[in-house]
């Protein structure tokens, strides 16, 4: 449902509920070993060793979503008649998992403001690149799909605004409703190259430089808060036949009218189910 919502990233949601380390372990779980199980038909190995029990409902989940948020309940339609409550209910969910992540990384010393602030320039940073024009040739496609696929696994940076930047958003969606393989295809492989290539840097950041990885993703958070703020002065562009966000400036509502207090409410919402969430999965099985 996040990756829907041009700003909000798939890998945030991941990060909120608990699941994000272990996502970046089972997309790394495809390696070298698993294609030669494969190659050889090695059918038990093939489905031994990639984390299957974990990604089968995940996918189930995610197929579901789509499904759910493009067909039952639109969300393009939601976020067009009502963004401010839609970005609301997301500002919550970043919100609490900036202050979970605070807690988490434990004592501040000049260091780590040092790296937290760096990662919310770099965010600042992206949610602010003006779009520039770019080639529409397969090797830049192959580009774009890893950039992005890099960009939906980090938490805070969104892989579709991400593709905005790279002018090739409207491109892409073009191709998978008109079946165009031939951009369909160098973007899937940049795609799968970029998320095994990323997924395995992450994995060994994580192990090594752990909070050190966790002040620099808050700090991203942070910086995409800037996008995600329900009240926004937002700029358009024609492309491709249709209105694309190309920049956007948070402001004040001039206003206290319903709008706002539904958006107040569902910012609210958001931010104690992730609290929930979080206190949750903070506790133990109990003993046998």
């Amino acid at each position: 449902m996040a990756d829907l919502v041009p700003g909000v990233s798939g890998g945030t949601i991941a990060f909120i509920t608990g699941i994000y380390a272990h996502l970046l372990e089972a997309i790394k779980s495809f390696d070298a070993d698993w294609i030669m199980s494969v190659i050889k038909f090695d059918i038990k190995g093939a489905l031994a060793k990639p984390h299957f029990a974990f990604l089968i409902p995940l996918l189930a989940g995610i197929a579901g979503a789509l499904a759910f948020f493009t067909r039952v309940v639109p969300l393009q339609v939601l976020i067009r008649d009502y963004p401010e409550m839609v970005y609301g209910l997301f500002f919550g969910l970043i919100l609490a998992s900036i202050v979970i992540l605070l807690r988490e990384i434990g004592k501040f010393g000049v260091k780590e403001l040092v790296v937290t602030f760096a990662g919310t320039a770099l965010g600042l940073a992206i949610v602010n690149i003006v779009p520039v024009d770019t080639p529409d040739a397969s090797w830049f496609i192959f580009l774009s799909g890893a950039i992005a696929i890099c960009a939906m696994i980090l938490p805070g940076i969104s892989g579709s605004f991400i593709l905005l930047i790279l002018k090739k958003y409207t491109f892409i969606i073009g191709a998978v409703a008109a079946l165009d393989f031939t951009v369909l295809l160098p973007f899937a492989l940049g795609a799968v190259t970029g998320l095994l290539a990323f997924t395995r840097f992450l994995v060994w950041w994580l192990h090594h430089y752990y909070k050190l990885t966790l002040l620099v993703i808050n700090g991203i958070l942070m910086g995409a808060l800037w996008i995600i703020w329900p009240f926004q002065a937002r700029v358009y562009e024609t492309i491709g036949h249709k209105n694309v966000m190309i920049s956007t400036t948070p402001v004040w509502p001039e206003q206290l009218d319903m709008i706002f207090t539904y958006s107040l409410l569902l910012m609210a919402l958001g931010f104690i189910a992730v609290m929930l969430i979080h206190f949750i999965a903070l506790r133990k099985p109990p003993a046998e």
